[in-house]
């Protein structure tokens, strides 16, 4: 589709600007640009193992902001721009759509209240998103993403100071970013050695060429979902849709409020909507509520609802219909019953928790040690903060503890905190041995800070390792690896590499071994047989201290052979 710029009139000459629908259709050209290049932004991960997601992470990220935009009429770029923060808030994956959702939030500051843009407005709304993004990360490392949108939001003020063209500004922020984007290797020296850019600055680069595309030509990257069939989920929906053959109340009533004020009691809010109906769930950011409930009275609903601001994405359905069509597709498919069904807090319920693991022996685990709800992710496949708010608000309790397992879902995890309607604590975990010993120090009949401070402290006190393969050739901290070859990894860190998967292992947990070591346990993955894990556990027991118990126990988890708890 071509685009007509747009401008405005002004004494002494012509305002150039951007309105609310090329910039809606610059944030979805951005999307479709970094889903095209997904496996492309994939291919940049430094490390050899088989978890480079961060253009995958990036583009669903990004994607998730798709649908509401394209149902956008005439809009303003402030409305554009907070509808796109919010619903990237919701879907950020991993600690790059994290920061990707935190830039364009930024960004979303910088354009409120405005009906068009120019350059200048460009580059002040990326330098608030870039300021955003840096305070987000306790130790910002340069090189990285955080550089990329950095240095393209110097370049974009430097050059707003005298050509406030907002395509000019925009042409600049790319041009400075692929510059920039080139120097990361020379701030990071694992890039330089493995001859790669940063993934994340690169998904940047790739998505603002994407948004120039509508900016300067008019011409909107197409969409290769369209191709492949896929649909982006209503994650909204998903969390909060609920059916029961006793009715009570039959009208499902969803809508969005836009802020009057920043600090409107959205709680306030949800008081009013739980004393008119049920099935009340209400989120929140510093800019919009959005909230579902099933009433007898949607208008009532509204009225209430208009006094915290302005009223969008209204919608009204019969549930009493719904249930009769969704009871004739049951019969036919037999559905389990959805186990994250939204929950609506327990004041007998003190605490619950929620874990991210995959693999169904390792889930299986922490359902037995305690866990309330399970979020199925970890290498590879990192959840949405959408998807580890749906497990928060499916648990019940009045307050929850999380535990992302895996250092790409803290960050996401830990947005939920200023979303949930109730009391969230995300605790660090970094790995699944990690979060099972937080479990296992987890007392029912503590108070609150005590679990925390406990939970916290066992984290310390577990050593991680793994054993996985090489997804591609790699000269990676003084290793020569080849494509195929097992890795050994001990909390995190590469040690050796290996050909034999009993020896690889059984060496791996001797290294790891100290003298305080009483415990060893080995969870063995998808594809590993029966067989191959008594071979491994033959090999640790021949060098394992007498004084030293193991336990070998079937995971279940994809990409790693291994996983081992040593304490």
């Amino acid at each position: 589709m071509k685009l007509c710029f747009f401008g405005t009139a002004i004494t002494g000459g012509y305002k150039k600007v951007i309105n609310g629908s090329q910039l809606r259709d610059a944030y979805i050209s951005g999307a479709n640009h970094i889903l095209a290049h997904r496996q492309e932004v994939d291919a940049l991960n430094v490390f050899p193992v088989p978890d480079g997601d961060t253009g995958t992470n990036m583009s669903m990220t990004i994607s998730a902001a798709v649908a509401e935009l394209k149902l956008m009429e005439n809009p303003t770029v402030a409305a554009v721009a907070k509808t796109a923060a919010s619903a990237l808030l919701r879907g950020a994956r991993g600690n790059s759509g994290v920061i990707l959702s935190l830039l364009f939030r930024g960004f979303s500051k910088g354009l409120a209240g405005k009906k068009e843009a120019d350059g200048a407005d460009f580059a002040q709304a990326l330098t608030m998103g870039v300021e955003a993004a840096y305070k987000a990360v306790m130790k910002p490392t340069e090189g990285t993403i955080l550089t990329v949108s950095r240095m393209a939001a110097e370049r974009a003020r430097a050059v707003a100071k005298t050509n406030s063209d907002p395509i000019a500004v925009w042409e600049e922020i790319v041009r400075e970013s692929a510059s920039s984007l080139e120097q990361t290797p020379e701030m990071l020296p694992t890039l330089k050695k493995a001859g790669v850019v940063d993934a994340g600055g690169k998904g940047l680069l790739i998505i603002f060429e994407g948004m120039l595309s509508v900016l300067r030509d008019g011409v909107m990257i197409e969409d290769v979902q369209q191709t492949s069939g896929e649909n982006a989920p209503d994650d909204f929906q998903d969390a909060i849709a609920q059916y029961d053959a006793d009715i009570t109340f039959s009208y499902c009533t969803e809508f969005i409020v836009q802020k009057k004020e920043a600090d409107a009691d959205s709680l306030k809010l949800r008081a009013y909507l739980e004393s008119i109906g049920d099935s009340v769930v209400v989120v929140d950011d510093e800019e919009i509520i959005k909230c579902h409930v099933h009433t007898n009275n949607p208008g009532k609903a509204l009225e209430e609802a208009i006094g915290y601001g302005k009223l969008c994405k209204m919608k009204i359905e019969n549930m009493e219909e719904q249930f009769a069509a969704r009871k004739s597709q049951a019969a036919k498919e037999n559905p389990k019953e959805d186990p994250m069904a939204y929950a609506p807090v327990d004041a007998q319920i003190p605490y619950g928790i929620v874990a991210v693991a995959a693999g169904e022996g390792i889930q299986g685990l922490f359902r037995d040690l305690g866990v309330s709800q399970m979020v199925s992710g970890g290498q590879t496949m990192n959840p949405s903060t959408e998807d580890i708010l749906k497990a928060i608000h499916a648990t019940p309790a009045q307050n929850v503890f999380v535990l992302p397992n895996n250092k790409n879902i803290i960050m996401a995890a830990e947005q939920t905190i200023k979303l949930a309607d109730r009391k969230v604590s995300v605790l660090p975990s970094r790995t699944v041995p990690q979060g099972i010993a937080a479990m296992l120090a987890f007392d029912p009949d503590a108070d609150l800070e005590q679990n925390q401070i406990n939970m916290s402290n066992a984290l310390e006190t577990v050593s991680t390792g793994s054993v996985t393969f090489a997804a591609r050739d790699s000269d990676y901290d003084g290793h020569e690896i080849h494509e195929g070859e097992l890795l050994a990894l001990e909390n995190g860190k590469l040690s050796f590499t290996g050909t034999d998967l009993a020896h690889t292992c059984s060496k791996l947990v001797k290294q790891m071994l100290s003298r305080d070591s009483s415990f060893v346990t080995v969870y063995y993955g998808e594809d590993v047989t029966v067989d191959m894990a008594a071979q491994a556990e033959e090999a640790i027991r021949q060098r394992l201290p007498e004084d030293v118990e193991l336990t070998v126990l079937n995971g279940g988890q994809p990409v790693y052979y291994f996983i081992i708890s040593v304490e």
